[in-house]
């Protein structure tokens, strides 16, 4: 069902395609060894336009459990971007050595340019403000396996919900599953863009306030999605020195907080979760991180359309 196609943003499949998408993440989780050889053969391009650590190495250990290769960049000054290659050229050219790419660039829009142009699946891994689908993914995996569902959840996005692609795209992926009802808490300038609030939220009729103090709704909350500050995306070092601190978890405000609440981070975080709420178990962000790989290596089993050989050994 979704060989060779693209995933440019969470709202690319179905929500019928993407609980193939998990139920085969949780299949590989439990039988990792029955997929360890699956992409013998395939290469994985991973071109990363923009730093990253951990969604450029979730990706890269991804296709190597399944037993494929990875090639590619991670610093453009070492392509012939540098030489002055348009995007187009690049991706044409990739598509003649790889199977499938992995692409972050900082420019919006520039994923689905590059699907356009291309001859193999592109996956989104990120373009600038605008989305994130793989770690929505990741979000969405999370979730379905703490708290069992999609739907009739409060769930809190706190911090940079401006500039946060993580955020924008699991708003967008949520809204589609019934009775979920979010609260954005952030300073003013970084209020979640109208856009999403206009065209995602208001337009569905989906239960939303604005806040500026985390602590006033923590009682509230099913999911709690802390961000960074992101200090690449300010054009003035003073508002970003100004606002960095402004929301910190801590353990005096999980204090406050449901027993069965969670607290998701796309990571890396800075010091927007203490030290100290590691320990809580209700601190899932390095669990998130973990099922990052696992949806990643569902996707690429889903989009090259080996998974199918799996289920008939």
């Amino acid at each position: 069902m979704l060989k060779g196609k693209s995933l440019i943003d969470p709202m690319d499949f179905t929500l019928e395609e993407l609980e193939l998408v998990f139920e085969l993440s949780n299949d590989i989780i439990e039988n990792p060894k029955k997929y360890s050889t699956i992409c013998n053969g395939k290469l994985l391009a991973t071109l990363f336009y923009e730093p990253s650590t951990r969604t450029r190495l979730s990706f890269e250990a991804a296709m190597l459990r399944l037993g494929g290769e990875v090639l590619g960049f991670s610093d453009v000054n070492s392509s012939s971007v540098s030489k002055g290659e348009s995007l187009a050229d690049t991706i044409r050219t990739v598509g003649c050595y790889a199977d499938i790419i992995a692409m972050r660039h900082p420019k919006e829009g520039a994923a689905k340019v590059a699907s356009t142009h291309s001859s193999i699946p592109v996956i989104n891994a990120g373009d600038g403000g605008h989305q994130h689908p793989t770690q929505t993914l990741t979000d969405l995996l999370t979730i379905k396996n703490i708290k069992g569902n999609f739907s009739n959840h409060t769930i809190g996005l706190c911090g940079d919900l401006k500039f946060g692609r993580t955020v924008h795209s699991l708003v967008k992926a949520l809204s589609r599953y019934e009775n979920n009802r979010f609260i954005l808490i952030s300073p003013e300038e970084l209020k979640i863009p109208d856009y999403i609030k206009q065209e995602i939220l208001e337009k569905n009729n989906i239960e939303f306030i604005e806040v500026d103090r985390l602590e006033k709704i923590i009682d509230e909350l099913d999911i709690l999605y802390m961000t960074r500050v992101q200090k690449e995306r300010f054009f003035n070092e003073e508002d970003y020195v100004r606002l960095k601190g402004s929301y910190i978890l801590n353990e005096e405000k999980m204090r406050k907080a449901k027993q069965d609440m969670i607290i998701l981070h796309p990571l890396p975080r800075v010091n927007e979760i203490s030290n100290e709420i590691d320990k809580d178990p209700r601190a899932c962000y390095f669990k998130q991180a973990r099922f990052g790989m696992f949806v990643r290596m569902a996707l690429i089993c889903k989009l090259l359309g080996v998974w199918v050989d799996v289920e008939y050994r």
